[in-house]
């Protein structure tokens, strides 16, 4: 059973920062996706399962950092320089099988204020 739980979330001025983290019961390539209410929900950053390669949605770029500490199987995401569009729902995920994101955490919400 791959069990995934978010932590890190919370309220925070615009231009602050938050560190999300993800811990999972085993080593996976895993991603960080956010929903904002009325919004699809949209993908943020991935990580593979050594942590040697990372991707990044353009609207984050340069702002936020995912990273992974493996002796504790655990993903962050670093958010710098947050902006209001940044709010929502943010959830981590994990790619079991299939080249696909198969398990979800229960999401931590992200509050921006302007």
């Amino acid at each position: 059973q791959v069990q995934l739980v978010e932590s890190g979330g919370g309220l925070v001025q615009a231009g602050g920062s938050l560190r999300l983290s993800c811990s999972a019961s085993r080593r996976y390539d895993m991603g960080w996706f956010r929903q904002a209410p009325g919004k699809e929900r949209e993908f943020v950053a991935a990580i593979n399962w050594s942590g040697g390669i990372t991707r990044y949605a353009d609207s984050v770029k340069g702002r936020i950092t995912i990273s992974r500490d493996n002796a504790k199987n655990t993903v962050s995401l670093q958010m710098n320089s947050l902006k209001p569009e940044d709010a929502g729902v943010y959830y981590c995920a994990a790619e079991v099988y299939s080249d696909d994101y198969n398990y979800w955490g229960q999401g931590t919400q992200v509050t921006v204020a302007s």
